[in-house]
């Protein structure tokens, strides 16, 4: 027997402060960055734990967040949890609609707002049934009239105790909870355990997942509403890693500029984040130093093999597949080459790259076809992937959509793919995106990233429109690239992909546009897209 010991949040922070007092927290401000250190972190942490208490806050109560990437927003991931509440990250990026209605469902009692982002709120303030105080995460100076009644965060915490008093809490205990975009209908609220958040931290530190450690300087670049900026605040803190954040609207130029002048060695993001920066890197000339850069990970949509081929490249920078969904914390899988594969050739090696690689320890997996039974792992019978592990979800947060996604102990994700016989994913494509043609099915992600590859392509779509004969049929939404060598026509598209598919995967249509709409975390709007092009079908 070993002794009863508590996973919980706030010992993350503990650990840092302990081990690693003297490294570094760095935010980019304006034109310039602040920084401290993870005794700073620690200090101005159970400050802000103590002057939520004075705020009425306790065990169990919400804590809503709506805010940038930065030091502020590192302190209150911890803070909450270690009074016993639960810190509740609100995309910025949503409808007001959704807005209030996570606010209102979550129950949210303390929002904590970076200044430049109190309109938004302000918008929305008189439909908040349970919000009591407003936060604004800076100086006295930054509190607007706005939101009357709104406080400095800043003279919040210097009148605050700076006794560290952590709660006594089980680490069964909720202390974080994000909202995921349904498909239909309304968000979805997860909510994390501290035992989920501390294993999936372990975990994702490992040497074969996303091996971090503390000689890293890391900078999450996904924002870290999302799906608790994948966790990366949390495992940089416990390894003790430097940890740079991007802050305010960062962009190509504000991300190269800071791989290179704090030496970042890893960074992460959706795949739209990186064909943006090489797209920039591309058009404007400017030269950066990324040779610090030891591994980008990309998650959150499938990595045009194209992409990834062109930092390896043209940069010399190591991209790093990884997989994984609010609902799981959100770690699955993370692409790392096996031993038995080393003597692969350069292209297969690259395809195998193009995967979502290989179920992070303590992640359960099955791969089930349209009948419900369990299919082969041979890399080309596709199904739908199940999952259960110590920090996936077992339901949704008073959601009777819960039991439609979670059954007997497996989350059914919703994602097509094929496992080969080593284990890889490879995602074919989301249910709701797939092209059913005749009966049959298209995977609209091989298309993109066939499209992709074309060196004057910049983003590329593909949707299902309606067919009278076919039932669907698939229509690619192509955006050039600015500085393409030619026009681009349909007929340059298609004569490059023929190559790689059957005559009835092939789009029956190509339209040029001036940008793919994204989703509020950087994806394909999809949605918006078969909005956009639903008469198309019309014309078939």
């Amino acid at each position: 027997m070993t002794m009863q010991y508590e996973l919980l949040a706030h010992r993350i922070l503990e650990r840092a402060a302990a081990q690693f007092p003297g490294k570094q927290i760095i935010t980019r401000v304006g034109d310039g960055v602040h920084r401290y250190t993870y005794a700073d972190l620690f200090r101005r942490t159970a400050r802000l734990g103590n002057a939520l208490r004075a705020l009425g806050i306790g065990r169990g109560d919400r804590v809503g967040t709506f805010a940038w990437n930065t030091y502020r927003h590192l302190e209150a991931y911890f803070a909450p949890p270690t009074i016993g509440a639960v810190v509740h990250t609100i995309n910025t990026r949503l409808a007001p609609d959704d807005m209030a209605y996570i606010i209102n469902h979550a129950g949210d009692q303390v929002l904590l707002i970076d200044p430049d982002l109190a309109p938004a709120i302000a918008a929305i303030a008189h439909r908040l049934d349970t919000v009591r105080q407003y936060v604004i995460l800076g100086e006295p100076s930054e509190v607007p009239d706005s939101l009357p009644g709104a406080v400095s965060y800043e003279s919040l915490l210097a009148a605050a105790s700076p006794e560290y008093n952590p709660a006594h809490v089980s680490e069964y205990d909720i202390m974080g909870l994000c909202y995921t975009s349904a498909t239909t209908g309304l968000p979805k609220g997860v909510a994390y355990s501290h035992r989920a958040i501390y294993l999936h931290s372990l975990t994702s530190a490992a040497v074969d997942v996303l091996a971090m450690s503390e000689r890293d300087r890391v900078m999450p670049v996904v924002p870290m509403f999302h799906a608790n900026c994948w966790g990366l605040p949390y495992t940089a803190t416990l390894v003790g890693a430097d940890q740079i954040f991007p802050g305010a609207r960062p962009g190509p130029p504000e991300i190269c500029a800071l791989i290179q002048s704090e030496a970042v060695t890893f960074t992460a993001g959706v795949p739209t984040i990186w064909i943006g920066v090489l797209d920039y890197l591309q058009r404007s000339g400017v030269e950066y130093d990324l040779s610090s850069l030891r591994q980008i990970i990309s998650g959150g949509s499938a990595l045009p093999l194209a992409v990834l081929q062109a930092y390896r490249e043209r940069l010399g920078v190591e991209m790093v597949h990884a997989y994984g969904m609010t609902e799981a914390a959100p770690l699955i899988s993370v692409n790392r080459r096996r031993t038995w594969l080393d003597s692969l050739s350069d292209s297969a090696r690259l395809d195998l790259c193009a995967t979502q690689g290989v179920i992070a320890p303590g992640i359960d997996m099955k791969l089930v076809d349209e009948n419900g039974s369990a299919a082969p792992w041979d890399g080309i019978q596709r199904g739908e992937l199940w999952f259960r592990g110590p920090w996936v979800a077992d339901e949704y947060v008073n959601d009777e959509r819960s039991a439609e996604t979670f059954v007997d102990g497996w989350y059914h994700s919703g994602d097509i793919a094929s496992i080969d016989a080593n284990g890889y994913i490879q995602i074919v494509d989301r249910v709701k995106d797939m092209v059913k043609s005749g009966g049959e099915w298209i995977s609209s992600v091989d298309l993109e990233s066939a499209i992709m590859a074309h060196p004057d392509v910049l983003e590329a779509a593909v949707i299902a429109i309606p067919h009278p004969q076919w039932q669907e049929r698939p229509l690619a939404c192509v955006v050039p690239r600015a500085d393409g060598a030619a026009p681009l026509t349909k007929d340059g598209i298609m004569e490059f992909i023929t190559p790689r598919f059957a005559r009835w995967w092939l789009p029956d249509d190509v339209v040029f546009i001036d940008e793919i709409p994204k989703t509020s975390v950087g994806k394909f709007d999809k949605k918006a897209l078969r909005d956009r092009f639903a008469n198309l079908g019309s014309r078939a």
